[in-house]
């Protein structure tokens, strides 16, 4: 990395590591979990897992629910329910976690990715609307909702009806956020939460599909059971998968569920003070719609303004920067606050830029409305991904995290400007 020999300032490390986002834990957790140990239901069965699949149905809204090792898989089944077949082609979210993506491959079929918008950092609508132009055969669309925010979901169903394609929701990073009043995993035929060590809510691992087919769920339930036969033995008729969750995650879920409503006003109130903290910069956070959605804040992002930006080259995975007196940019400001012992990150890089990924076809808007599907035409204007990644950062978000350390993580921020 290049010495920052115009900026470097000393700033008092914190003891204890300040994280991007870390699991809260509570007693009634491990209660649960001990629960599980003394009955002796370790397994893929028991009380934790039919608690927990009702209390997500009741919070979320949702018909039912399908306790799962992972989002992955629960994205991974909702795929094959969509009934994706090999070498059909499939939108999806473009600036995600490839999470979103990878089980569109697993089961043969081909990412067609959809640029991002501004206003929500979410799946753009005139892309897709776009994309299916050029590609009016594709009957699913997986949607992400990215940090916590959800998309433009009514124009986003009003394109999906008008073309009769399914959606996939990936809320996985938006549990408990609504739009228009009404929660995220229950806009799709098929859903997906995640309950990972840094999500709002987390078992340490695990995940749901939700859905309101109740058909769904029950193919879904026992593909996640190694698509096991009703019979006297093991009987198989089709692949299944062992994606079941384990009754001591769905302990501790079953512990953290009630406490979403404090974590996401603890979250929000992260992001204010950060809001609050950069007046006067030349920097801005990431967007919320309040006019339709009240998001979960479960990570607080920033983007710096264009004429902001210092230097800055990445690789597939070095990045390098020259320091400039009132500029910065992303690969700066993660150094500094690392430098003090917090954890922060890259916004997610679009899966379009991705080494595996980049001969896929990719849809954006250019000023006239137009759509272009070759991925190395990454750089112009219309890329909207690429420009948030290029400019974009995710700030520590730990709910734990103290309003004294987050002010001098702010203050490390700014001093980036100097």
């Amino acid at each position: 990395m290049l010495e920052m020999f115009e900026k470097k300032q000393s700033f008092e490390k914190f003891e204890s590591k300040v994280w991007l986002s870390s699991p809260t834990m509570y007693d009634d957790s491990m209660k649960y979990v001990m629960e599980a140990y003394e009955t002796n239901w370790m397994s893929t069965v028991g009380k934790n897992i039919d608690e927990v699949e009702a209390m997500v149905c009741e919070k979320v809204g949702c018909g039912h629910s399908v306790a799962l090792s992972a989002g992955t898989s629960a994205l991974h089944l909702a795929v094959k329910l969509a009934g994706v077949k090999p070498g059909q082609k499939v939108f999806c979210s473009d600036m995600t976690f490839s999470a979103t993506v990878n089980p569109i491959t697993y089961e043969g079929g081909i990412p067609v990715f959809i640029d991002t918008e501004y206003d929500t950092w979410n799946m753009d609508p005139v892309a897709l609307e776009k994309a299916f132009e050029l590609y009016p055969d594709v009957k699913v669309v997986v949607v992400a909702h990215l940090y916590g925010t959800p998309g433009k979901i009514d124009e986003i169903k009003a394109i999906c009806e008008k073309h009769g394609a399914v959606i996939i929701e990936d809320a996985a990073e938006s549990l408990g956020a609504t739009y228009k009043g009404i929660q995220t995993g229950t806009f799709g035929d098929y859903n997906a939460i995640s309950f990972n060590g840094n999500k709002i809510i987390t078992g340490t691992s695990g995940g749901m599909l939700l859905t309101d087919d109740e058909a769904a769920a029950d193919k879904a339930r026992k593909w996640s059971t190694q698509a096991r036969e009703n019979a006297p033995w093991y009987q198989h008729e089709e692949v299944g998968y062992n994606y079941r969750m384990s009754n001591v995650i769905a302990g501790v879920v079953r512990g953290q569920l009630p406490h979403l409503e404090d974590h996401i006003a603890q979250k929000k109130a992260i992001y204010e003070r950060y809001r609050d903290g950069f007046k006067g910069l030349p920097v801005s956070m990431n967007p919320i719609d309040f006019e339709n959605s009240e998001p979960n804040y479960w990570l607080s992002c920033m983007i710096l303004d264009k004429d902001a930006m210092c230097k800055q080259v990445r690789g597939e995975q070095d990045a390098l920067y020259v320091p400039e007196h009132g500029k910065s940019c992303p690969t700066e400001i993660l150094d500094a606050i690392a430098s003090i012992n917090a954890e922060g990150r890259p916004i997610w890089k679009p899966m379009h830029m991705q080494p595996i990924y980049r001969m896929n076809p990719f849809v954006v808007r250019d000023g006239n409305g137009r759509a272009r599907t070759n991925a190395y035409i990454s750089g112009t204007v219309t890329d909207v991904g690429m420009d948030i990644f290029s400019r974009g950062l995710c700030l520590p978000s730990d709910n734990k995290m103290t309003a004294e350390q987050q002010d001098r993580i702010i203050e490390v921020i700014r001093a980036c400007f100097d």
